[in-house]
């Protein structure tokens, strides 16, 4: 933290309490930490994501809001158990997708709900370059996947924008291997999530193809993320990595920056990047559990969109899951099952039967 930000930035305090300690190992840790808390607090979870349900139900049945990155949770039966005591300990829960507060991804949702039609087809992609395998190689393969990882992303923009309109009903996954195993990494370099829609107004199918690699080559940006969006009137392509800004410095690689994102750049010495919208995915949650707090909002209040909560993120889960239970099952697609014909939340996956 030093290095990153109390020598980047002027007046920053970076006391702070660890558990464990930074000379202990205990992986339940969190339960000595959420102790110290009191109901109405919140806690933010960015661990592994095999570990995000065990920590999210301890801190909930503490009473605490709980904001979770992506993916929350990597079954639909552990999203049900959040959702559930979420409820009973009446606490915000949410998501940490901060794509919905990109101000091109929002106009794009808007416009594909107000103008584009029913849901015909769309391709995502996103990738980080090979040496995050590195960085994640304590979990990479063995507790998740890049699908989990990436995919998550855009997967989310689709249930965000198509909620109410469409809903998912078949997943298929396929992958390509190499270049983990050549690193002795027993897992997946790129998945692709290809994923039907079922238009609720005509019972019409859409196609979604979503694509996550962690064996990029390293380019002018940390991380490409880009869709195309096509609807029955009208299509939209967003590239999230390119924004029109280069950077081009001596003994530093040439950049394509996106400050909309995170400014990093002090100003005067001091952080300035409040307004940029990976500040304000964290700020917008602290508000909205304030709000509860204060008794002004419920949690049920943030179900209308404006927080990604536990309770309208099912679908996502679900596809995620369907994913990795296809590429486990060698391709076989997933079928995602509901109680009605109109019912919005999955309350199952079952192998398709041809």
């Amino acid at each position: 933290m030093k290095r990153k930000i109390g020598d980047v930035y002027k007046e920053m305090d970076l006391d702070c309490e660890t558990f464990p300690k930074d000379d202990e190992v205990d992986p339940k840790s969190y339960i000595n930490a959420s102790s110290t808390f009191k109901p109405g607090d919140v806690a933010i979870i960015f661990t592994p994501d095999d570990t995000h349900f065990d920590i999210a139900l301890e801190c909930i049945n503490r009473g605490m809001h709980v904001m979770v990155t992506k993916p929350i949770v990597q079954t639909l039966e552990h999203h049900k158990m959040i959702a559930k005591a979420a409820e009973e300990k009446n606490v915000l829960v949410g998501v940490e997708v901060h794509k919905r507060l990109d101000p091109f991804y929002a106009d794009a949702r808007d416009r594909a709900r107000s103008a584009l039609g029913n849901f015909q087809y769309m391709y995502a992609y996103m990738s980080q370059p090979k040496h995050q395998l590195e960085t994640f190689k304590a979990w990479a393969g063995k507790s998740s996947d890049i699908s989990y990882y990436l995919n998550s992303h855009h997967i989310d923009f689709s249930e965000w924008t198509l909620a109410g309109i469409a809903r998912p009903v078949r997943v298929t996954a396929t992958s390509s291997n190499g270049v983990a195993k050549e690193r002795g990494m027993e897992t997946e370099d790129s998945i692709t999530l290809t994923v039907q829609w079922c238009n609720l107004n005509d019972k019409t199918l859409g196609c979604a193809v979503y694509t996550s690699s962690w064996v990029a080559p390293k380019s002018d940006v940390h991380s490409q993320q880009r869709f195309f969006y096509m609807g029955t009137k009208g299509e939209i392509n967003v590239d999230q990595a390119h924004r029109g800004c280069t950077v081009g410095e001596d003994g530093k690689p040439f950049a394509s920056v996106n400050p909309l994102f995170m400014k990093y750049t002090p100003t005067n010495g001091y952080f300035s990047g409040q307004a940029s919208y990976g500040v304000k995915s964290f700020e917008n949650f602290i508000d909205a559990c304030k709000a509860c707090n204060d008794g002004t909002k419920t949690a049920d209040d943030f179900n209308d969109g404006s927080i990604a909560t536990v309770h309208t993120t099912l679908q996502g889960t679900a596809i995620l899951e369907a994913g990795r239970l296809s590429l486990d099952a060698d391709g076989q697609p997933m079928d995602l099952v509901y109680d009605g014909d109109e019912d919005l939340d999955p309350v199952a996956i079952k192998p398709h039967v041809f």
